[in-house]
């Protein structure tokens, strides 16, 4: 805790054409890892476009550590099969937190994340201020997988007596 910097709300909005697992659809839960934090959303039976509207909270006290996304489909007699996984960065969203941004008019876009061969991003991803808080909404394409796309946002949640942005 002494070195906590704050907590990152990851909000799991959605699953789009993710693959089929069973005969012909998939029970898909997501699973996010940061260090050694791990936290998972609920199944969705039936559905390979699901909508979770999930919030994770992972406090943060290293802002070099990834994030680990993995899509798993739930099976009840056998073990849940893997539908592919992700690994974005926040420290281009922890930049922008540090910011002075008081004032802004809503919906400024602070900074853009490209898409690379070094992240797992479908398309841009705008930094924005938003509701008087720094906001990134982020679609991940899966990897290992044949098809699929996570979609998220994040924000910040400052820590009374934490050590902050």
């Amino acid at each position: 805790m002494d070195n906590m910097l704050g907590l990152l709300r990851v909000r799991i909005q959605r699953g789009v054409n993710l693959a089929v697992r069973d005969v012909r659809s998939s029970d898909p839960y997501v699973v996010v890892k940061m260090g050694k934090q791990k936290l998972k959303t609920r199944v969705i039976k039936k559905d390979v476009n699901p909508e979770w509207n999930e919030d994770l909270t992972l406090s943060v006290s290293d802002p070099n550590l990834p994030i680990k996304l993995t899509v798993y489909d739930h099976d009840t007699f056998s073990m849940d099969d893997k539908m592919g996984d992700a690994e974005f960065e926040v420290k281009t969203f922890l930049e922008a937190k540090k910011m002075k941004l008081d004032g802004l008019p809503i919906g400024t876009v602070i900074t853009r994340v490209q898409p690379c061969r070094t992240n797992c991003l479908a398309e841009e991803s705008c930094v924005t201020w938003r509701d008087n808080r720094v906001v990134q909404d982020v679609c991940l394409r899966l990897r290992n997988v044949e098809c699929g796309e996570v979609e998220l946002q994040l924000h910040w949640i400052d820590l009374p007596g934490g050590k902050g942005f």
